[in-house]
């Protein structure tokens, strides 16, 4: 049989480049859909957007493809593998080689255009809080899943470091100089920003640098040749201190301290780009680029300077000269060149960056069409309205969501399916719809329902698109009822919060710091409220989940179900964790005694030792993949191998030499819950009722200093726990829900 994929002109294409060549889609097809690999035909037809078709052939065996663009054609080929095929491509693996050998009949042609030029994705520092130790095999699957959902603008700028070393060099600054500026493998993306320079835990080798530089150039190929129009850096404008000595005449200034660092690791020094050497670097940084990934492999460059680092100045002019000056340094370096940035500062600094600066700024650069704004946290705090729509540049409706790769449920499926549409309505500037999640972890249908969208005119069916989503993520046949069920619990309530100042990923308190007060019932930045009721929300979904595996227990065969059970008893754990602590506190405040405060504290331990227990049954829930991932980039080199280490547990734990934003990237995997948070926990415990017995007062700082001590301990160790999941799930699960419901 062979299926045809026509697809239609819609639109005038806003992305500068993208490959014509289809070797991409038949290599993607090899790749996922290896029975199948001689199945498919594509062929390109002349038209402008993206748009698609999909019907059966007029005759004969095969597939015939035809699409306007190599992005469409992937995700024309995505419509029918989900849609017809049942099969679908997940975070946790690629189900799609169970294609059916005999392709099921299209019948009346199916038709999609996407809504939107541009499909958007990453934030800059997903970059470190998810890919930081990504192998090329890891960023070949993410690649695929990116081209089959549409994306064609994706970001990429693993191995900046390379180029910009290169440029450093070429001004005259030493390999010392630039040494004590660059920042360790988990922390890059803020040197990037400007917000950090240096390393805590050793100088960046070189083997890194140059590993990382090989690797951009297979994620940059691998980006055209699937459609995909690769965002590329630029030069920021941020230089090591001793620029300013061997340029003393120099336009520099120091940037703002960032979240508490010392000044020696922060107040990164800024090269303002009306000065001539900004642009000679720029030129530089992008011939370069352009030589080793190709001329036309894009045009469009993300750069990024005053994230959560304010300008040196709030006078308006100076504000258009910073935006002029850059935008004509990246114009002198490509005549097509145009900037993206993150809209980030808008929300986050927005007290200063008051409706005349940002107008001021973004209008210092000449042409709507030359800017491209990431609207980045649109779900919650969209910043396009109060901006006017970013003063008439382009703009991307984003999806944040994820902070520091937190990984609690959470989610406003409504908001995803109808605030786009609306914006759309009213800001004919508004070009894009992206995710720019800070961390890749979980929460799955909430990124797979935007992505979706980008692709539908009329706001999605919630209940429909779960009822598809869940039958093609467990591929048991039958499915029983109550996995539906489940997931509509689930859809209806967890991954359907309508408050603004909780729509992030909910942070579980067992991560936190422990302390007496300010850990339940946070808003806003790392939400730790519960805007649900966990009894009638999670217990449930879990107890249908249990009974759908019971019932068929060939779903225990699928990864995808594997991960939803224990994520859903993951949660499960962390909310009764909030009940637990509050009872510890409450017998604590009330003059307990030093036995009932041990005594009380005791249910928060065995909580956290089932959670661990649990999450050691699921390979994707382990803090030996993380550890082990990083290890293995320096191949036989131990002390390299240590140093990738120190960094991957750094980040998860004390992101900064003195905890300077403790526990931002928390998780719950198995080995950490166990070690490190089971270690501080217990510690806490035995401290209030240390305290109680001897009388003393409540010390937080001591008690801080206890807590940072076991930090910088644990960041010290080195990986010795099995890279091997251990026990099996469901009979841990039906353990859980015997003690916990």
């Amino acid at each position: 049989m062979r299926l045809s994929l026509v697809l239609l002109a819609s639109g005038a294409l806003l992305v500068h480049a993208a490959t014509t060549s289809l070797d991409g889609i038949y290599a993607l097809v090899q790749r996922q859909i290896p029975q199948h690999a001689n199945s498919f035909t594509f062929s390109l037809i002349d038209g402008g957007g993206d748009s698609f078709a999909i019907s059966d052939p007029a005759s004969g065996d095969g597939v015939s493809v035809q699409c306007t663009t190599v992005s469409a054609c992937a995700r024309g080929l995505y419509t029918y593998v989900t849609q017809f095929g049942g099969v679908d491509i997940w975070w946790t693996g690629s189900r799609l080689s169970q294609l059916s050998s005999t392709l099921p009949k299209v019948g009346t042609p199916v038709n999609g255009t996407a809504i939107v030029p541009y499909r958007y994705h990453f934030n800059t520092v997903t970059f470190d809080y998810t890919a930081a130790f990504w192998s090329w095999d890891q960023w070949q699957a993410e690649l695929d899943w990116l081209a089959l959902r549409g994306v064609n603008l994706p970001l990429a700028w693993v191995g900046y470091e390379y180029t910009l070393i290169q440029v450093f060099q070429e001004v005259g600054l030493s390999d010392e100089d630039i040494s004590s500026f660059l920042s360790g493998p988990a922390f890059q993306a803020w040197n990037r920003f400007g917000n950090i320079q240096g390393s805590w835990g050793g100088p960046l080798p070189t083997q890194w640098i140059d590993d990382q530089y090989s690797l951009q150039k297979q994620i940059v190929a691998r980006m055209y040749e699937l459609g995909m129009t690769p965002v590329l850096p630029a030069f920021t404008g941020f230089v090591p201190r001793a620029f300013a000595d061997l340029y003393p005449s120099s336009s520099i200034i120091n940037g703002s301290q960032w979240s508490g660092f010392p000044a020696d690791l922060t107040d990164v020094t800024f090269l303002e780009p009306w000065d001539d050497l900004f642009t000679t670097m720029q030129t530089s940084f992008i011939n370069k680029q352009q030589a080793a990934f190709g001329e036309n492999v894009t045009h469009i460059y993300t750069l990024d300077q005053y994230n959560e680092n304010n300008p040196y100045s709030g006078d308006t002019g100076y504000l258009a000269s910073i935006s002029n000056n850059t935008f004509a340094a990246l114009r002198a370096a490509d005549a097509e060149a145009v900037w993206m940035m993150q809209g980030w500062l808008f929300f986050s600094s927005e007290s200063f960056w008051t409706d005349e600066r940002i107008s001021a700024y973004l209008g210092g650069v000449s042409g709507d069409d030359s800017m491209i704004v990431l609207d980045l946290y649109s779900e919650a705090q969209p910043q396009w309205q109060r901006t006017n729509s970013y003063y008439g540049k382009q703009w991307v409706w984003c999806e944040l969501h994820d902070y520091g790769g937190n990984m609690g449920m959470e989610g406003n499926m409504p908001v995803l399916v109808s605030d786009p549409l609306s914006a759309l309505a009213s800001s004919p500037n508004m070009k894009g719809i992206g995710l720019t999640m800070e961390g890749q972890e979980g929460n799955e249908i909430v990124y797979d329902i935007l992505l979706d969208q980008a692709w539908s005119s009329t706001s999605i069916n919630i209940s429909a698109y779960t009822e598809a989503w869940v039958a093609r993520r467990y591929t048991v046949s039958p499915l029983p009822a109550a996995a539906q069920t489940a997931w509509q619990i689930l859809s209806s309530t967890v991954y359907s919060n309508s408050n603004p100042d909780t729509q992030a990923t909910i942070k579980g308190i067992l991560e936190l710091e422990p302390a007496t007060s300010g850990l339940t019932d946070r808003t806003g930045h790392h939400p730790t409220e519960i805007t649900y009721d966990t009894n009638t929300t999670i217990v449930p979904a879990l107890q249908n989940l249990v009974q759908a595996a019971t019932e068929n227990p060939a779903l225990l065969n699928v990864p995808e179900f594997v991960y939803d059970l224990v994520d859903t008893a993951r949660q499960l754990l962390a909310n009764r964790f909030i009940d637990a602590y509050n009872a510890l506190v409450s017998t604590y405040s009330s003059g307990g005694s030093a036995a009932a405060i041990n005594a009380t504290g005791q249910p928060l331990l065995t909580i956290l030792r089932d959670l661990d227990t649990l999450l050691w049954t699921d390979q994707n829930f382990l803090l030996p993949t993380w550890l082990s991932a990083a290890r293995s980039l320096a191949g036989d080199n131990t002390t390299y191998a240590d140093y990738l280490e120190y960094n991957a547990r750094n980040q998860i734990t004390l992101w900064g030499p003195d905890g300077e934003i403790n526990d931002y990237a928390s998780k719950q995997w198995a080995g950490l819950v166990g070690t490190y948070y089971y270690q501080r926990w217990e510690t806490f415990i035995g401290y209030l009722a240390n305290i109680t017995e001897s009388g003393q007062a409540y010390d937080s700082s001591a008690l801080s200093s206890q807590m940072f001590a076991i930090g910088e301990a644990w960041d010290a160790e080195t990986l010795n726990l099995s890279t091997l999941i251990n026990g099996d799930a469901l009979s841990v699960v039906q353990g859980i829900m015997q003690d916990y419901i």
